[in-house]
């Protein structure tokens, strides 16, 4: 067991947990400003583009509760202990996700064009008599039939 904790606490220490941790929280933090973006910003011009639709209460009845129908809002059917297909919400959690991973394929992008692009691998040689471009395993030039030493 102490083997255990030596190897979690030499994981902690490397920055291993530290990086994890600081990853959760700032992905939580932005998981929140995203949800209240959608939520608040970007979900009610589109409700009232569709004739003033409030996302957040469409649902289906799948079961009735205590007191029968209609239920107008989502907090009346919970109160009411019905069983509901929550489409609204699902569909406020797609724009989320498609918000989020735009965002995070753009912060991916633009942190791969920091790092320089590999170069391509080197497949040709140039003969050293004709000057020509060989595959670098060639022993013989094909355009002027030279033999080629290992050197070259």
């Amino acid at each position: 067991m102490s083997r255990f904790v030596e190897d979690f606490k030499t994981f902690l220490l490397r920055g291993n947990g530290i990086d994890l941790a600081v990853a959760f929280v700032i992905g939580t933090a932005f998981s929140a400003v995203v949800t209240a973006l959608v939520k608040d910003i970007i979900m009610p011009p589109i409700g009232l583009l569709l004739g003033k639709m409030d996302f957040s209460n469409l649902f289906v009845v799948l079961h009735q509760g205590k007191t029968p129908e209609p239920y107008l809002t989502l907090a009346a059917v919970e109160k009411a202990g019905a069983v509901t297909w929550n489409y609204g919400l699902f569909i406020m959690a797609l724009v989320s996700f498609f918000i989020i991973a735009l965002v995070i394929f753009s912060m991916v992008r633009m942190v791969n064009r920091l790092y320089p692009k590999p170069s391509a691998p080197v497949t040709t040689k140039d003969c050293p008599y004709c000057l020509t471009s060989i595959p670098l395993a060639a022993t013989r030039c094909p355009n002027c039939t030279s033999q080629l030493s290992d050197s070259h």
